[in-house]
């Protein structure tokens, strides 16, 4: 049987800004514009967690920080 290959969308990536867990253990990690807090505790272990950058797709949040 042959099936019909599909073609695959390209998805485009930018660096995005991102919240990441500072514990060695978890891999934990959020983008900047999807926190409600200035500095964010890790939803999954607690552990206090650091800036950094990543390449991800784009995606729209209209979340205004500070509200």
């Amino acid at each position: 049987m042959m099936f019909a290959k599909r073609t695959t969308e390209i998805i485009p990536e930018e660096a995005t800004s991102i919240w990441a867990c500072s514990s060695e253990s978890c891999s934990g990690w959020m983008r900047d514009n999807f926190s409600f807090k200035n500095v964010p505790t890790c939803p999954v272990c607690k552990s206090e967690m650091v800036i950094g950058e990543k390449m991800l797709p784009f995606l729209h949040n209209n979340n205004k920080k500070g509200l």
